[in-house]
């Protein structure tokens, strides 16, 4: 039956884009009695985002949990992605604690494989209307607020009404231009350029990234033994790296410390480029409008936490307006309320991101936390809940944590100036 409060509406939310973020927010939505339109542009269901680092940060574990994709995604051969980091002090290597509990994990998967996966499960849940080839063209406005959608579809235009229209439609998000939600632009100072590679061995078997201060590089072991390769190095660089791109880009992999034998690998793709990669932000809401993953906020690919943003950021809005949707609250102050989560989960990450993007040396801070996790275990599964966005900067910075890097770096030298026995 039709509730009272969406009468005169189609559906109940009207979702713009149906890969990480708005698959899995139309998912969630509808297991909580919400009726969705979840809009494709792309006519085909096989259809996968190229341009991403391919990983899934930690923090969002849970809302692969809640969606029930863990089970799948093993069987899909994805990867648990611990990692290690290189720096100028040596490698960061977290591990667990003796006796301790194992270090949370999220999971390295190509989009070819995921995207499909999570789209499919979104369109066998009740509740869900999957509309391919459907691309918003405008939005319905009445009294001031947003209550549809104008989409532009293979059999001409359509008007989709809805309580709430949500943009899952990437950083150069449409709905969040036609809501007049401008984006708050940071330059990023380094370019970037990835390819695949088949039978690449890695130490240990699990990620890698090399902090060169400025320039940064990474290598993330996918399913069916494939593994994204990436440099990132300071725009400085870019007229001379292009003048031989392949060159350039094998090259640098090859002066890498503990660099992987690139040239007995089999490359699968193409080399594929971010030259301008800005990272931005919008606000989140608007009357009727809401925005998740890279429509909200956009970070740097070089930390490989855009599809763990896009999945909690969908969680976040499904438990924040589901109630109201359903009857039982009110939409705007639902609407307030998921754009204050959203800011106090991300902005901050952000804002280190941000500054860490113009591509410059670690500063005292940073020296001091990364030196510390290259010298002290504990110190390293600091850092790695903070690299998994376990943490944000306020508890990874708090002044315990300082003072332990602090001495572990005063014990390290007291050990390297004591003479030998």
């Amino acid at each position: 039956m039709t509730k009272p409060e969406s009468a005169g509406y189609d559906y109940d939310v009207v979702i713009s884009g149906a890969s990480l973020a708005g698959s899995a927010a139309a998912t969630l939505l509808a297991r909580r009695g919400v009726r969705v339109a979840l809009l494709e542009r792309r006519s085909d269901p096989e259809a996968y985002k190229v341009l991403c680092t391919h990983s899934i940060t930690a923090n969002a574990h849970p809302v692969l949990d809640e969606l029930g994709l863990v089970p799948a995604l093993e069987k899909a051969g994805a990867v648990h992605n611990d990692a290690r980091w290189y720096t100028r002090w040596g490698w960061i290597e977290p591990r667990a604690a003796q006796a301790g509990p194992e270090l949370p994990y999220g999971y390295n998967i190509r989009r070819s494989t995921l995207d499909p996966l999570i789209r499919a499960h979104a369109a066998q849940t009740p509740g869900v209307d999957l509309l391919l080839g459907h691309q918003v063209a405008g939005l319905v406005r009445e009294a001031g607020r947003t209550v549809g959608v104008r989409a532009s579809t293979p059999q001409g235009e359509r008007e989709i009404r809805a309580r709430l229209v949500v943009g899952a439609d990437g950083k150069d998000s449409a709905v969040g231009k036609f809501a007049g939600l401008p984006a708050r632009l940071h330059e990023n100072e380094r370019f970037g350029y990835f390819a695949h590679f088949r039978g690449l061995p890695l130490h240990g078997g699990v990620s890698h990234t090399w902090f060169l201060e400025p320039d940064m590089a990474y290598a993330f072991p996918n399913d069916d033994g494939v593994t994204v390769m990436a440099v990132l190095p300071d725009k400085k660089r870019l007229p001379a790296f292009r003048e031989d791109l392949e060159g350039s880009f094998l090259a640098f992999i090859r002066a890498l410390p503990e660099a992987p034998p690139i040239d007995s690998a089999e490359r699968i793709t193409k080399i594929i480029g971010m030259v301008d990669y800005p990272l931005q932000s919008r606000r989140p809401t608007a009357p009727g409008v809401a925005l998740i993953g890279d429509a909200a906020l956009t970070s740097d690919p070089l930390w490989g936490v855009g599809c763990g943003s896009a999945l909690q950021s969908a969680q976040w809005l499904a438990e924040g307006v589901a109630p109201a949707l359903t009857g039982r609250g009110d939409l705007d102050r639902s609407l307030v309320a998921y754009a204050r989560r959203h800011r106090r989960g991300l902005s901050g990450h952000q804002y280190m991101a941000a500054d860490f993007a113009k591509a410059r040396p670690f500063n005292p801070l940073q020296r001091l936390m990364f030196s510390a996790a290259a010298r002290d275990e504990s110190m390293a599964r600091h850092m790695h809940l903070f690299g998994s966005r376990m943490i944000g900067p306020l508890r990874f910075l708090n002044p315990v944590a300082v003072a332990k890097a602090s001495a572990a770096n005063i014990r390290h030298r007291w050990a390297a100036a004591s003479p030998a026995r």
